[in-house]
């Protein structure tokens, strides 16, 4: 099936950019994409979710594609997960839906997560892809991160304004060929590498000749150019203030409760190597009603590497708990 156009509804300050296929009085299922992605990201899902007889709704988030959002080193506040859990309560209150189901991969699941806490009468269940729930930590997550991993970890390297967009933004066909590959090893064979080869210093590998890249394509042709042309059109600015706000929502989330009361799946990808399996343990302190699973022989990029089997599991539950 074709992917849906967008249609446009005003919610919290920007134009946001929707696809949607399924039934309209169907229980909404509202996918959020992560870094470096777009609602696109969830096309082999919008579908499957949409035949199961559920209202399947993908957004271009604030920052991305067809929805864009505000440019300059003023503007990273507006990036927060106050700002991005807010967006999509408008876009629930603009589509007429009271409640809806929240999908997330990569940085889309923490925002479905937040989503949980921050708006939990928008939220009936949440689906974790990759990304767990995870509790607000001790201290700052960037001075963590630059702990343990330096200064060339990919997300520590995003905080200097202006400078990874413009390393990504110069030839975004290249960049969508290097963020979006299947996993060159198993996370056991990443565990047994030496430390100086696990900082997560992915951009190193930017600047290397792309014969040299590890791993294999995940898109073809097609999804090359869709990628390539929005990311051409938003540039990568808005998706990188998402981290450059880590910082930010560790502040904002001072104090907040931390239990999620609806129905929730967790499903996990056995070899991603940043957001992995394990990290999943403890949820159960925090969500009473958790269902988990792990999908064998995937790397991140679940919804591309993996769609039937992440599909089978997303509508198997949708029906068990609210078909």
């Amino acid at each position: 099936m074709k992917f849906p156009e967008p249609h446009y509804v005003d919610t919290n300050g920007i134009r946001m950019a929707v696809y949607e296929q399924g039934p309209k009085n169907g229980v909404a299922v509202v996918m959020c994409h992560g870094f470096p992605e777009l609602g696109y990201s969830w096309r082999h899902q919008l579908p499957a979710v949409a035949g199961a007889g559920f209202r399947a709704i993908a957004p271009d988030q604030r920052g991305y594609g067809n929805t864009g959002g505000p440019k300059g080193p003023d503007a990273v506040p507006l990036y927060d997960i106050a700002h991005l859990t807010d967006d999509l309560a408008g876009m629930l209150d603009a589509l007429g839906i009271d409640k809806a189901v929240f999908a997330g991969h990569d940085w889309g699941g923490m925002v479905t997560w937040q989503m949980a806490l921050r708006h939990p009468d928008r939220v009936a269940g949440v689906i974790g892809v990759n990304t767990p729930f995870i509790p607000r930590g001790p201290i700052d997550p960037i001075a963590g991160m630059r702990m343990v991993f330096g200064e060339d970890m990919y997300i520590v390297y995003f905080q200097k304004f202006g400078i990874a967009e413009k390393i990504f933004d110069a030839d975004a066909a290249r960049s969508m060929r290097f963020w979006y590959r299947k996993s060159a090893m198993k996370l056991t064979d990443f565990d047994a590498l030496p430390a100086d080869q696990k900082n997560l210093s992915f951009l190193k590998s930017f600047d290397t000749d792309e014969s040299t890249w590890l791993g294999t394509q995940l898109l073809n042709a097609e999804e090359l150019d869709y990628y390539t042309k929005a990311f051409e059109k938003s540039g990568f600015e808005g998706g990188i203030n998402w981290y450059r706000n880590f910082t930010r929502n560790w502040q904002l989330t001072e104090g907040q409760t931390e239990k999620i009361d609806v129905p929730c799946l967790m499903i996990s990808a056995a070899d991603d190597i940043v957001l992995r399996p394990e990290m999943t343990a403890g949820m159960e302190n925090h969500i009473a009603d958790l269902e988990k699973h792990v999908i064998a022989d995937c790397g991140h990029w679940t919804q591309s590497e993996k769609p039937d089997e992440l599909n089978a599991l997303m509508t198997d539950w949708l029906k068990r708990r609210f078909g």
